[in-house]
């Protein structure tokens, strides 16, 4: 676990240190606002022949980023297996996406803490992934169709986060003041309803794509039940790089205490013994009964201030 992660609190604000929901949704923003500018360059430079302005960003700019449906494609730019999920083309794609991943992502991170959001949701894309470009190839009528396809959008991701969300507690439920809240799968029927509903028919690879998003998250429940955490060893890889440039995380086999005080060349303090009468007899009795040989350094240190203050 990160050294600033022991710091986590369950219920979780959107201005929270290090809340992966807004992280990931800020990304999905930032990045959206970049290409909308390079396709307005786009637009400007082939002004007013926007069919061209716009093959030619296609071709230029959103297929380097963007999954393509070919495998060797994919082989000779190998990045936009995971850029592809942060890309949107469509203000009218972006925010639904966004608004749903905020609605889910926050339900998960309330429930299960701030370390799974961004593991489900990558578990969820990459299998998206996967399942668009088999389709290309398991279906015949499709072939015609791999040299110029490609996918972008987060709603592979956003389809697993939504499935993990309504699993881990199935009897959650939002807005509990309405005559003791709404069920959390009649949210996501509603969500997954819209979410299909906005694919195209004619579309049979998108669609398969964000199936393979719900049974991404699927699959990750039903080991998380196991007892198979899939989200560990993400978190482990991404603890060990924050952790890197964290100047304020304990170092590992490096004791604090050890390197500024017992490594000094004087001691941080002096232990003075307090001397008192009965002491004084005691350490006497000691020296009738064993010796003088067996007193410690301390006893023999009392015997020695004592003599100077005549007891």
């Amino acid at each position: 676990m990160s050294y600033t992660e022991q710091q986590y609190r369950r219920k979780i604000s959107l201005s929270q240190k290090n809340n992966a929901l807004t992280t990931l949704v800020a990304i999905q923003l930032i990045v959206f606002v970049i290409f909308a500018f390079m396709k307005a360059v786009w637009f400007y430079k082939y002004q007013p022949e926007h069919e061209v302005a716009l093959a030619f960003y296609n071709k230029n700019v959103l297929s380097l980023f963007a999954l393509p449906a070919d495998f060797g494609t994919l082989v000779s730019q190998p990045w936009s297996l995971f850029t592809h999920m942060f890309i949107h083309d469509n203000v009218w794609v972006i925010i639904p996406n966004m608004l749903w991943l905020g609605c889910f992502g926050y339900i998960l991170q309330d429930l299960t803490g701030n370390r799974k959001l961004v593991p489900v949701f990558l578990y969820g894309a990459l299998a998206g992934a996967l399942g668009y470009m088999l389709s290309f190839q398991l279906m015949p009528k499709l072939h015609a169709q791999i040299p110029g396809a490609m996918m972008v959008g987060a709603a592979p991701g956003v389809m697993a986060v939504a499935i993990v969300t309504t699993l881990v507690n199935p009897g959650y439920r939002i807005f509990p003041m309405l005559r003791g809240g709404l069920p959390i799968w009649v949210l996501t029927a509603i969500y997954v309803i819209s979410d299909i509903a906005g694919v195209s028919m004619n579309d049979p690879a998108n669609i398969t794509a964000h199936v393979a998003g719900a049974a991404a998250g699927l699959l990750f429940i039903s080991f998380l039940r196991m007892g198979y955490d899939g989200s560990e060893w993400m978190n482990k890889i991404a603890d060990w790089t924050s952790n890197l440039f964290d100047p304020s995380r304990p170092r590992k086999g490096h004791d604090p205490k050890n390197e500024l005080y017992y490594k000094s060349g004087t001691v941080p303090f002096t232990k003075t013994p307090n001397v008192t009468k009965e002491r004084v007899d005691e350490i006497l009795d000691k020296i009738n009964h064993k010796g003088y040989h067996f007193l410690t350094d301390e006893e023999k240190e009392i015997l020695k201030k004592a003599s100077k203050e005549d007891f």
